[in-house]
């Protein structure tokens, strides 16, 4: 193969006989199993926050137990575009096993930590494999994808991962309450080890020879960017106040990393992120609208458990359960979708409906009131997840399909990557909306003193805290509209992709 030439596909000719059924089901089986596992770890923990904390640090611990969600996060976030490129350069399969390799050894030490110091920096060392877990896996999908196969494993991934969300809390409270905190990292092991098994018997993967340099200039920019604006994200009107001299500073910082790491995109000889990716439209588009999930999944989650919580008296426990709904739309459609789109269904129109559920059901999220039905609650999550699981995995899909074949990788993180950001930027967005609206009308009530008020005070204060929340959601609902619009601008090329990228040819919205 000549030095430039593009990466093949294992569905290409080049790339040898296809896998016997059964090994290539067993590949599908490990991949499916690894985002089950990422998605899980991502929020396994916040159900065993008091256990860790009582037996690490019983006086202190509370303070730190944002750090133990923000090093994982930090640590994945920071390392995506670099895993994407590894891909590129030296085969999926290779980077697969070293992240699954990384995230088990972060996740034994984990388990063994004697102090929350040591847990916070083994949850990042943790966080670096994790990076690669579901990103990565997504590259092995696309190049196990057989030609004709449109499909593909990007809406079973959306499943998966919206099923792990909701279950995620449960399993790790269970595990907390019956063997011990400490569980919920070591119950990694034997299914990582399956995973590194079984990986390296089934996946048979292209690949190349390490053909480039590894840019790790732009990496560590990358990296540089992408942490600086989670704890900006994070510690903006929580630790410090948005124009304070830490925030301000470190957003100047973050601003300054971002100029600095386009310019080395731009002139590198091998970018961990080419900029020419967003020439093509449909991964211009696509990268764009997932950001928008991004934020669309923090503006329902995380503030539909705050109004269960704060506004009706629900338990965080129970609260969780009514992500089931949620997760039983996303995978009920999931399914549905993974089927029509075999059937030669346009991408589009999945994207176009689920950008419209999602929308609707955020408007309707908006329309809450104290009082509401908590079965209307589930419907409306029901409808979110309806939405979502058709957003998920078609963006996947979409890029992927129009991302040139020796970009596979950093294109598939690439999704993964401003979904995180969007995801950030959410947070900060509606953090910072909701605590200025409910203060406008409780000034000088903090947001966690409303449970302790009684009588008229604390009637006024949940009519005050719902409208914030209502504020959100239909803040969320127009970014959901937004990605909609964006949605209708695919082109009909990319509804009649067929696997001629998995091929080496060129990908969908490319010129020439």
């Amino acid at each position: 193969m000549p030095a430039g030439s593009a990466l093949p596909s294992s569905g290409s000719a080049s790339a040898g006989p296809p896998a016997p059924a059964a090994r290539r089901g067993l590949a599908k089986l490990i991949c499916l199993v690894t985002i089950l596992l990422a998605v899980l770890d991502m929020n396994i923990v916040s159900a065993a926050t008091v256990p860790i904390v009582r037996d690490l640090d019983p006086v202190h611990g509370v303070d730190r137990l944002p750090w133990l969600v923000s090093a994982f996060a930090l640590a994945a976030t920071a390392l995506l575009p670099l895993y994407g490129k590894l891909c590129d350069l030296y085969g999926a399969k290779r980077v697969f096993l070293g992240a699954v390799a990384t995230f088990l050894a972060g996740s034994a030490l984990c388990g063994a930590a004697g102090s929350m110091e040591q847990l916070i920096a083994f949850r990042a060392v943790q966080g670096i494999g994790g990076g690669g877990l579901m990103s990565v896996t997504m590259v092995v999908m696309a190049q196990l994808r057989e030609p004709g196969d449109e499909g593909g494993g990007g809406s079973i991934g959306g499943i998966i991962g919206g099923a792990g969300m909701a279950v995620g809390p449960l399993i790790g409270a269970l595990l907390a309450d019956h063997l011990g905190w400490r569980w919920i990292f070591y119950v990694n092991l034997p299914v990582g080890l399956f995973v590194l098994a079984g990986a390296a018997f089934a996946l048979d993967l292209p690949h190349r020879a390490g053909r480039g340099r590894l840019d790790l200039l732009g990496a560590t920019l990358a990296a540089a960017f992408a942490t600086g604006l989670l704890l900006v994200t994070e510690w903006g009107g929580k630790e410090y106040g948005w124009t304070s001299a830490p925030v301000l500073s470190l957003g100047a910082g973050t601003v300054a990393a971002l100029g600095l790491f386009l310019r080395r995109q731009a002139t590198a000889a091998e970018p961990v992120l080419p900029l020419s990716l967003f020439r093509i439209p449909a991964l211009r588009t696509g990268f764009a609208v997932q950001g928008l999930v991004g934020m669309g999944l923090t503006g329902s989650v995380v503030y539909v458990m705050l109004y269960l919580q704060v506004a009706r008296g629900v338990a965080a426990t129970s609260a969780s359960l009514f992500l089931i709904p949620m997760a039983a739309g996303m995978t009920s459609v999931g399914l549905l979708v993974n089927r029509l789109s075999r059937r030669g269904r346009a991408p589009r129109t999945f994207l176009v409906a689920g950008a419209g559920c999602s929308a609707l059901a955020l408007l309707l999220l908006g329309l809450s009131g104290p009082d509401t039905g908590l079965w209307i609650v589930r419907a409306e999550l029901a409808l979110l997840g309806v939405g979502f699981g058709q957003l998920v995995g078609q963006l996947v899909g979409v890029v992927q399909r129009a991302a040139p074949a020796h970009q596979l990788g950093v294109a598939t993180t690439g999704v993964r990557f401003f979904q995180t950001l969007g995801g950030a930027l959410g947070a900060a967005l509606f953090g910072t909306m909701l605590a200025r609206v409910f203060g406008n009308a409780e000034p000088g009530t903090p947001l966690g003193a409303v449970a302790t008020l009684t009588g008229a005070e604390h009637a006024h204060a949940v009519r005050s805290f719902v409208h914030a929340a209502d504020v959100v959601f239909v803040s969320a609902g127009a970014l959901m509209v937004l990605a909609l619009l964006l949605a209708l601008r695919l082109r009909p090329a990319a509804d009649r992709a067929s696997g001629s990228n998995a091929a080496g040819g060129k990908g969908v919205g490319q010129t020439g």
